[in-house]
This record gives structure tokens, C-alpha cells and sequence, in this order.
């Protein structure tokens, strides 16, 4: 239900926008799936997925350029990926949720083409970490930083007039969690954690 809430002040968030600034704006709904993987455990590869859903307003301010403003819930976190020779091995899976605010700049290499970058910064919304014996207990959950902010870049790709595919990857800058102390659960932990990921969107354009 909380999840349902924020996606509806996205929706809300995107026509208002539009409607103000009228055609100098353009705004529209996005979603897609990310690829993530947690920079600073054991388990490296992009294993865990997830999904982003939100919306977008973006305006030029130059014939090539362009800036834009986005608001979503993207799912985040890291998994340990399942080795059939290994099945004695523990399970691990890392699941986090955010609210994200991406701020971007772009720039337009061709009519169909652009290279986009930017920060973004997050606000957790839930974060859990899992085993072979279900959640985390108590006395083994380690609290993550409520903020993340990250940096990324990527290409955006016309597919029609009012349709665009978005490939980018982020990077924290600041961890999401420090190193825990010595008397706590860190098996599966080597040092400061950061979110990396690779994410695949569509865009679809809506004022028009």
C-alpha cells in the first residue's frame, strides 16, 4: 500500500509539472528492470533483479541538449547466485527498495541517439537481507543508510515519437552501509557496500 501511494504522487508529480510549464516541458511514465549487484560483499555479478517504475519531465535548452528530472521506486540489492555443484553453500539474497530522484543532462549524438549523466539520490524505503532460514534475525540485521546517492551515465534511444529505451548504469558514491563491527554477522561482508546497477527502461512520452 505505501509503495501504491508513492507511485501515485509520481503520476501526480509528472501532469503537474506538464501542466505548468505547458509545451516547453515534456513529461511522461517510465518502467523497466534493473540488474544490481552490491559492491563490497562476496557476491560478485549482477544476479539480482528488479524492477522501476515512476515518471519523468524533461525540457531543451539548447538545439542538442537537454535536461530532465525523474521520480521512481526502483528495487535495488544483491544475490548469491545459485552453483548446482555448490548446493551445500548458503543462500543470500539482499533486497532493497527506494525512492529515487535522478537529475540528468543529455546530449543528442544523432536524431535517434543520446548520451545522458547525472546524480541521483534515494531514500529507502525497505530494505531486507535473507538466508537458508528465511529473513535476517534480529540480532544478525545490520541498518542500512537511509540515503543513497549515485552517479551514472548511459544512452537513450528514440524508438518512436513518443517512445524512448533507456540504458544507464549507477554507482554509489557514498556506501549504503559502513563495515560492521567485530561483534557482528559480516560472513558474507568484506568492506563499505555500494550500490551498482544496470538498469533497462522504456519511456513513454504523455503531453502529446
Amino acid at each position: 500500500m505505501r509503495t501504491m501511494k508513492k507511485l501515485l504522487v509520481v503520476v501526480v508529480f509528472t501532469f503537474s509539472i506538464s501542466a505548468v510549464f505547458g509545451q516547453r516541458f515534456e513529461g511522461g511514465l517510465l518502467g523497466g528492470f534493473n540488474a544490481s549487484q552490491v559492491k563490497g560483499d562476496l557476491y560478485n555479478g549482477y544476479h539480482k533483479p528488479g524492477v522501476l517504475v515512476g515518471g519523468y519531465v524533461r525540457t531543451d535548452i539548447a538545439p542538442a541538449v537537454f535536461v530532465a528530472m525523474e521520480l521512481k521506486y526502483s528495487q535495488k540489492g544483491s544475490r548469491k547466485k545459485y552453483d548446482p555443484k555448490k548446493p551445500e553453500e548458503s543462500i543470500y539474497i539482499m533486497r532493497l527498495g527506494y525512492i529515487d530522484m535522478p537529475v540528468l543532462a543529455g546530449f543528442r549524438t544523432s536524431d535517434k541517439i543520446s548520451v545522458i549523466a547525472g546524480t541521483s539520490i534515494g531514500y529507502m524505503i525497505h530494505g531486507t537481507e535473507y538466508d537458508n532460514y528465511g529473513k535476517f534475525v534480529v540480532e544478525d540485521q545490520n541498518a542500512f543508510n537511509d540515503f543513497d546517492l549515485q552517479a551514472f551515465g548511459g544512452f537513450q534511444f528514440d524508438l518512436l515519437d513518443n517512445l524512448k529505451l533507456d540504458l544507464r548504469m549507477a554507482y554509489s558514491l557514498l556506501p549504503i552501509r559502513g563495515l560492521p563491527g567485530a561483534n557482528a554477522t559480516n560472513y558474507y561482508w568484506l568492506n563499505n557496500q555500494f550500490n551498482n546497477v544496470l538498469s533497462l527502461a522504456i519511456y513513454y512520452r504523455l503531453d502529446r
